[in-house]
């Protein structure tokens, strides 16, 4: 089966699908079947969207980005660090 990547706006969208479904009585199962994805991946998607609308799944995404990016730049500060106090010593 080809794996998919889900934009946050369809990632919303489906789980609102799946509350609708829900409500009108359909199990879990069907519901998961409808959306094409595993319970896994819908209880995945329920604990980190739950109760956002589309625009808020979008910037929780840009934060993670940028959040990852930061920290990388701080990682290679501290290698920079560490490397100029062992020149710094003499170690080299």
């Amino acid at each position: 089966m080809k794996r998919r990547h889900h934009t946050p706006e369809q990632i919303v969208r489906k789980l609102r699908e799946a509350d609708r479904l829900l409500g009108e009585g359909k199990p879990l199962v069907e519901v998961c079947k409808h959306l094409e994805v595993t319970e896994a991946t819908y209880y995945r998607w329920r604990n980190q969207y739950g109760g956002m609308k589309a625009d808020d799944a979008k910037r929780l995404k840009e934060l993670e980005k940028e959040n990852a990016r930061l920290k990388r730049l701080v990682a290679d500060q501290a290698l920079d660090i560490d490397m100029l106090k062992e020149v710094n010593r003499g170690n080299f």
